[in-house]
Formats: structure tokens, C-alpha cells, sequence
């Protein structure tokens, strides 16, 4: 009688064997053909403009909130959290999500009032802008803070980079 440690040795080897024969088998053509893909890749020259950075940079905080939001889940649907815990992690995704709409906000504000394309990332009372634009104007720079900060009643800390 064929025992359980038996019957794995035979379909591993078995499996095994199968594998061997099929990779003796494979025709030279195939190989070929595979090695000269590997060969036939050719450098491309990447532009990169200014959108493809700010593309970029938006991921990139995406990305951040995303991993912030799934940790904060995670808490909550932890049967071992304690309430707290919990109420700590619902405040934290709200105002991950407050966080969003505003950048949002300020994004579309930069957009209709200077035509100009725009990241924001905001970190508690800092708001910082990249702008799409290859012209470092001061005063465009100077109109785009003003415009922000009319948004919020206290003061905020709003800095502008123009991307080149």
C-alpha cells in the first residue's frame, strides 16, 4: 500500500520530470528569438515636461495618503483596538480627507484664477505649491499666496516653487 509520504515523493518527481523534459525540449528558435529581444532594446531619449512632474509629485502624495488611510482602516477594523485607538484613527481619516478636498480646492483656485497648473501638499498649518510654469515671476508667485490665504482665517504658511 502507497503511503501519503510515497504518493508526494511520486508527483513531485513526476512534476519534475515533466519540467526537465520540457525545458530540454524547447526549440533553439524560441531561445533565439528570446535572446534577441533582449538584445533589440534601444535607448530613448525621455522629455520630460513640466505636467509629468507635477504628475509626478501628485502620485507620489497620493501614494503617502493612501498608505496613511489603509493604516488607519486597519485600526479600525481591529477587534483588538482599543476606542480611542479607534476614535483617534476615524479623526486621522477625516482629516486626511479634509486635507484632500482643500488641496483640491487650491488647485482648481491656481487653475481658474492664473490658468496655471498646480501641485499642493498641505501639512498642518504649511501649504506647499509647485506651479507649472518656466517663468519665475515674484508677483504671479505673490498673487498666488494672497489668493490662498484668503481661503483660511488663520495664517497660513504658503510657499511657491515654480517648476522649470
Amino acid at each position: 500500500m502507497i503511503n501519503k509520504q510515497n504518493l508526494w515523493f511520486v508527483t513531485l518527481f513526476s512534476l519534475i520530470l515533466i519540467l526537465g523534459i520540457y525545458y530540454v525540449s524547447i526549440d533553439d528558435e524560441v531561445e533565439s528569438v528570446l535572446k534577441a529581444e533582449d538584445t533589440n532594446n534601444v535607448k530613448e531619449v525621455i522629455e520630460i515636461n513640466e505636467s509629468d512632474v507635477l504628475v509626478a509629485l501628485e502620485v507620489e502624495n497620493d501614494e503617502e495618503k493612501q498608505t496613511l488611510m489603509e493604516e488607519y482602516q486597519n485600526i479600525l477594523l481591529d477587534t483588538e483596538s482599543t476606542i480611542e485607538e479607534k476614535n483617534n484613527a476615524y479623526d486621522n481619516i477625516q482629516k486626511l480627507n479634509n486635507t484632500k478636498s482643500e488641496e483640491t480646492k487650491i488647485k482648481n483656485l491656481i487653475k481658474e484664477k492664473f490658468n496655471l497648473s498646480a501641485f499642493v501638499k498641505i501639512k498642518d498649518n504649511s501649504i506647499s505649491i509647485t506651479v507649472a510654469s518656466k517663468e519665475h515671476d515674484t508677483e504671479k508667485a505673490n498673487n498666488i499666496i494672497r489668493a490662498v490665504q484668503e481661503l483660511y482665517e488663520s495664517e497660513m504658511y504658503i510657499t511657491v516653487k515654480f517648476n522649470e
